[in-house]
């Protein structure tokens, strides 16, 4: 899904990212003495007739080149070196699971959030920016819009007893309910462990006033990531988790995955792992206390965000591919692994089955007992299957797993989202860190009983994000920076079409109220539009002050409960929102 994910997009970078003005700054001060101490020192030791002759003539030479290779050593070392983090020594002094931080006030601090926060609010929102935007050449020309339809009341919430899983529910809405909030506001900001150079790339899920959200920091060669539970009023944590045991050895990689809450709100059950990582596991947590109840390894990485079903959850271990084929490569063991869906008992842990699938990064759904999701890379399908038993128990019925496979014109490697009888999945070239050169995106609606195709429509660009559905209403991110609103009743027809930031991408799924849209661009804009006409009603900035996203990660999905839009970013942590009812 993150093709390549940093790597691939930095170009293989050795030091950490806040460290290279550091090294550019002191490196051009210091220039001139390291060349003259390098090209004298490594011509002497060149010459190795020449070295032995000066130490028996001068022998304290001996002494300067030891010393001059010292320094240089000692330089290599001090400039390399990742600046001071203060999470990162309590990461590697971590012996719980989860810690209950005391409330004890810290007037220092809370000075700090005061002025953070009269920063935020006094920072002008950019100029808002115009629905139905005139698509730039070389795009995929969409048919002509539809009259404005009347605005739709507002969805009903999702069930207290229902499971929540990415974007809320099936429809993918990303509203939980509550006034849909215009004229937004900061109301706070965190940061598992004042952690600042942590990203926020999953999406929040709420329940019962607690928010649960996951954490991504960047470590080359590798990431550390974390699972909290904060308070909606406050954003003040109530747990936070960091490694996968009690000994707190072993630490949790980052997330790209979006944590998922069973019907009683007893468990949190989330993916681990970002695009190139191998090993990564299922991880299930007491969601009360933060401990881990327990874990299910794979070979794979698992960033998609799982989907859950009375007992049972399903996720999508993706394949890591390379290169322009974008074939998957072998695992560490030399094993390539295309991919597969887990399922797995949830109140155990016992894994159910192992469903290969080719690359199934986009969020799954589980509904009546059926799990369908997409096949990315190498697949290029969508697909539905039993989930609800194991491997012995299909056996023992004379049953197969597998109910349908479609498809698509390109890799889905987007969320499913259901609509009535219709699965909804986007597909498209490129990915989330390359663009294609010739791009072009589908939405697709399927049968989800016989796997027929409904209906297609084709977008400018490919779509990456959940689709979000509210009544007839579906809103399709594209990678070319637009929003599109399209109508199910009318076989897909577009409705209208906006852009949040110019031709900034939209890669995270969009959410949907009965009167406004909220989307989010990469470079880390979160845009209002008016449902009925695609009108932008305001913007607003979601990376810290003074520290933009140089990645492109903005990439979670905006959460609408209670009047508030809470949201995920690059650099200013996770981002709570308050706003007036329109």
């Amino acid at each position: 899904m993150l093709q390549s994910f940093l790597f691939g997009f930095a170009g293989d970078l050795d030091a950490p990212f806040a460290v290279v003005p550091v090294i550019a700054q002191a490196g051009t001060a210091l220039a001139p003495l390291l060349a003259l101490a390098v090209t004298s020192t490594l011509g002497l030791l060149m010459r190795p007739k020449d070295l032995l002759k000066t130490i028996k003539s001068k022998p304290w030479i001996l002494l300067i080149v030891l010393a001059v290779v010292g320094v240089l050593w000692w330089l290599v070392v001090w400039l390399m070196a990742p600046p001071a983090v203060a999470a990162r020594p309590e990461r590697a002094g971590a012996t719980a699971v989860a810690s209950a931080n005391p409330y004890q006030t810290d007037w220092a601090e809370v000075a700090l959030a005061l002025i953070r926060q009269h920063e935020e609010a006094a920072t002008a929102p950019p100029a808002p920016g115009t629905g139905a935007a005139v698509p730039p050449a070389g795009t995929v020309p969409l048919p002509a819009p539809l009259p404005a339809p009347a605005p739709a009341p507002l969805p009903a919430p999702t069930s207290p007893a229902a499971a929540l899983f990415f974007r809320g529910d099936v429809h993918r809405s990303g509203y939980l309910g509550g006034p849909s909030p215009v004229g937004l506001k900061p109301a706070w900001s965190y940061y598992a462990q004042d952690e600042r150079n942590a990203m926020v790339l999953s999406s929040p899920m709420v329940r019962d006033g607690l928010v649960y959200t996951a954490s991504c920091l960047i470590d080359p060669p590798g990431s550390y990531g974390s699972v909290a539970c904060v308070e909606l009023a406050t954003g003040k944590e109530r747990w936070l988790t960091v490694a996968k045991s009690a000994t707190g050895k072993e630490e949790l990689t980052g997330f790209f995955s979006s944590p998922a809450l069973t019907a009683d709100g007893s468990r949190l059950l989330i993916g681990q792992g970002l695009h190139t990582d191998y090993d990564a596991c299922l991880v299930c947590l007491d969601a009360r206390t933060g401990a881990v109840l327990w874990t299910v390894p794979t070979p794979l990485h698992l960033e998609c965000s799982p989907s859950i079903e009375g007992d049972i959850v399903v996720v999508g271990a993706g394949a890591v591919e390379v290169g322009e084929s974008h074939q998957p490569v072998g695992d560490p063991q030399g094993h390539g692994n295309p991919g597969f869906v887990l399922g797995v008992r949830i109140s155990t842990g016992e894994v159910l089955f192992r469903q290969p699938v080719n690359d199934p990064e986009g969020s799954p759904i589980l509904e009546h007992g059926i799990c369908y999701i997409g096949s990315g890379m190498n697949g290029s399908k969508a697909v539905a299957f039993r989930a609800d038993l194991s491997d012995a128990e299909l056996q023992a019925k004379g049953l197969g797993r597998m109910l349908w496979s479609i498809d698509t014109p390109y890799p889905a490697t987007g969320a499913v989202t259901l609509a009535g009888d219709s699965v909804l999945i986007g597909c498209g070239k490129g990915d989330f860190v390359f663009a294609a050169k010739d791009p072009e995106g589908v939405v697709l609606a399927i049968d989800k009983r016989t796997g027929a195709k409904q209906w297609s429509v084709t977008v400018p660009d490919a779509v990456l994000g959940a689709i979000a559905v509210a009544g007839t209403t579906a809103i399709v991110p594209c990678r070319n920076g637009e929003v599109v609103a399209i109508d199910l009743a009318a076989q897909g027809a577009v409705r209208w079409r906006a852009r949040v930031n110019k031709t900034a991408p939209v890669l995270a799924g969009p959410a949907i109220t009965g009167s406004h849209v909220y989307a989010v661009s990469n470079d880390g804009y979160l845009a209002v539009f008016d449902v009925a006409d695609g009108r932008q009603v305001e913007r607003v900035y979601l990376n810290a002050k003074g520290r933009p996203g140089e990645l492109g990660l903005c990439t979670s999905s905006p959460l609408i409960v209670d009047g508030r839009v809470l949201v995920g970013s690059e650099t200013g942590g996770l981002r709570c929102f308050i706003g007036g009812a329109p």
